[in-house]
This record gives C-alpha cells, structure tokens and sequence, in this order.
C-alpha cells in the first residue's frame, strides 16, 4: 500500500482545506444551523471538488472529507459523495452516468442514502417490462415500485436523489420529488440536516447489479470514518490551542501530565481511524477485497472517535461545557458518526462474521 496522494489528490484536498477554512467559520456555521450553507457549497461546486471525486477516488474524497471533518461544514458534501458521485461512476450504466454526474458535480443534484439496510423498505418488482438496451431502466408504468421508512436520512432536506436499498439488497435511486415519496425533518445528534424517508409506491430505478449495495456500503462506511477523522484531529486541534494558553497555578495546562498524556491518546486514537481509513479506500480504488478492512475502518471510526471528541471536550475544562463553543460541534458530530452505519459492536460483530465465513 503506497501512503502518499497523488499529485491530484493532494492539490484537491489543499484546495478543500483552503475553501472549508475560509468559509467553514464558527459564525456561518452557528448561523447555518441545521441547513447547508448555500455560499460554502456554491464555493465547493464551482471548484470542481464533488466533480473531481470520480477522478481521484475513494482515497481523495478521504482527503477531503478529512478537511470537512476539521471544520464540521455544514454542506452535504459526504452524503453527495458517497451516495452519488462513486456509486453512479462505479455502478451506473452509460446513460445514468451522463445523466447523474454532471448534475452531482455541478450542485445541481444533492444525493444522499438510506443506509444501512435495515429491511425497512420492500420492492414491488411486479410485471416488470423490458429493460431498453441502451440504458437498462424499466419503464415506469408495470416498474419497481419502493414502500417503507427510513427514520433518520442525512441532508434529506436537501437532497434531489435517495440511495435506497431494499430488503433484498437490491439498490434504487428515488427523487425526492416523485409521487409517493415524502419527507419530513428530524433531529439527530449532530446538526445535519436529516430527514424521515417515507416511500409509499414510489416509483425507483436499479442502480448495478448484485452485489453493489455492499460495495457501496463498504465506500459509505470508508468515507465517513474519513469524516470522523477529520472530526477528531479538529477537535483535538482545538483542545491542543486551549490548554496550551490557558493557565492554571501558573503555567499552561498543556504542562501538566495528565493533560499530555490524555492529549496523546487522542491522537493515537485519530491516527488509528486514518491509517486504517486509508488502507480501506486504498483497497477499494486497486479494486481489490475490502469489506473487512472497511468494517475495521469503522469500528476504529466509532470506537476510538467517541474517546477523541469526549477527550476533547473535557480537555476544554468547564468551556467544554458551553453549547455554544466550537469545540461542541465536534463533540455532536462525532458522537453522530460514532453510530452512523453501525455502532461499535454491531460492526465489530459483522466483521467477525466475514472473518468466519472466509475461514
């Protein structure tokens, strides 16, 4: 495995880096709320980043979800990424990608996906026409048809396309402006902007064959530990600038032991998430097996980011109490990411039982 980005993954995450820092500010995003900032995704857009994606792949939309992460930006950016820009480059046809990717790189198009596959949504594949041989969707009238829930869809407000998986695996993009499909806003955690997905006979088409939906979980759960690393090195930034000019009997409490040495775990924690992060989305670009290095990914993600935003938040002392201090946001998120796709044992227990299968 080669550690190092390409020359175009680096450029693009400089330029993601430079963008989030300009914009991702604590007053815009105090001030954005649960919604995306319009300006900051304008911005992002018009630089080709969700764009650049399908070129640098998985291991640069780490890089870039990293930077997010940093600044805990409050664009869809992961959502549009994972959910849209890879899984349509990877497994559209020729005429989804020509019509999707463009839209998904421009901002014209916010995707977004229901996952994990919890059996809450069934396919009504019925009387099912004949698929044209140029761009393999079925006609609407006698076509699948998706009926279920999802509870907690993020940057659903914002979204055009839905990633859906059924109970079978199968995998269908849904707008959100069909008939049957509705959305009404939910709060989680971190401020994302969420939504509850209700499809009542609504009309979808297939994205790839059998087998995508856990490709793509795997690319969803890689590019959100991205994220959580990100989260982690923030909030462990902040908490290194803090205690290294706040003051207690006189001297930084950066100096004391205890502050150092829980300060140290923290970034062993964040490095843990990167490497094994990279390893996963390295593995997915070669085309090689990896489910079990995205799973590991994760539970590094969830495990290990739950310790990082707590440590970061205590480090802040009794300012680590104020709902209002930036270094709270990376508290929400991370603490969102830390079950986003799977909590710790869940994931820990998937990953023991494709261990025992390939045994």
């Amino acid at each position: 495995m080669d550690f190092h980005p390409t020359e175009e993954q680096a450029a693009a995450a400089g330029l993601a880096a430079r963008i989030f820092g300009d914009l991702a500010t604590h007053e815009r995003l105090a001030a954005a709320g649960t919604g995306s900032d319009a300006e900051l995704w304008k911005a992002l857009t018009a630089a080709g980043l969700p764009a650049a994606v399908e070129d640098i792949g998985l291991l640069g939309l780490v890089l870039l979800l990293e930077e997010q992460g940093r600044s805990t930006a409050q664009v869809p950016f992961a959502a549009t990424c994972a959910y849209g820009v890879l899984p349509v480059a990877a497994h559209g046809t020729v005429e989804q990608r020509a019509r999707l990717l463009p839209a998904l790189g421009t901002g014209e198009a916010v995707a977004t996906g229901a996952f994990p596959n919890r059996g809450r949504i069934t396919a009504d594949r019925g009387p099912l026409a004949a698929a044209t041989a140029d761009t393999g969707r079925r006609t609407a009238q006698g076509g699948v048809r998706l009926t279920g829930t999802a509870p907690a869809v993020p940057w659903l407000r914002e979204a055009t396309h839905v990633l859906v998986p059924d109970a079978d695996g199968g995998l269908w993009i849904v707008r959100t402006d069909a008939p049957g499909v509705r959305t009404a806003p939910v709060e989680t955690t971190a401020p994302w902007s969420a939504g509850r997905l209700t499809l009542t006979a609504a009309e979808a088409e297939p994205l790839g064959a059998a087998g995508a939906y856990e490709a793509v979980l795997a690319t969803a759960r890689t590019a959100f530990a991205g994220l959580q690393a990100g989260v982690c090195a923030g909030s462990l930034a902040r908490a290194v600038e803090y205690t290294g000019v706040r003051e207690q009997f006189g001297r930084p409490l950066s100096t004391n032991q205890g502050v150092m040495l829980r300060a140290a775990d923290a970034y062993m924690d964040t490095e843990a998430i990167r490497v094994t992060t990279y390893e996963a989305a390295w593995r997915v670009d070669e085309g090689l097996p990896a489910r079990e290095h995205a799973l590991t990914a994760a539970w590094w993600a969830s495990e290990a980011g739950k310790r990082v935003v707590h440590a970061g938040q205590h480090l802040h002392g009794g300012m680590g109490a104020d709902l209002e201090h930036p270094v709270h946001r990376h508290f929400l998120w991370g603490r969102q990411l830390d079950a986003y796709l799977g909590c710790g044992s869940e994931l820990l227990a998937e990953l023991g039982d494709a261990l025992a299968q390939e045994g």
